[in-house]
């Protein structure tokens, strides 16, 4: 609904802006380009919007690997322990 009411606003101020600007309000050609510019935009968020609900993250994400800084290994065991028995 949202893609149908922008693709609207957008075609809608489109044919405004070029009417305008065949009368005479030289402004008018700026907009002209910018409308079909902000009408692709909406289209192409949308479509991305939907690839990332068809493939969304997975559910078990790849651990980081252990850092060589032994202090920073320790520290990580530290935590382990302490939420193991928390």
């Amino acid at each position: 609904m949202g893609l149908v009411v922008a693709e609207a606003i957008c075609i809608s101020a489109f044919i405004l802006e070029i009417h305008r600007a065949l009368s005479g309000n030289s402004l008018s050609w700026a907009y002209v380009f910018e409308w079909p510019v902000f009408a692709a935009y909406a289209i192409y968020v949308w479509r991305k919007l939907l690839k990332d609900v068809r493939s969304p993250e997975p559910l078990d994400p790849v651990p980081p690997e252990e850092p060589d800084d032994p202090a920073l290994v320790a520290f990580n065991e530290y935590l382990r322990q302490v939420h193991k028995h928390s």
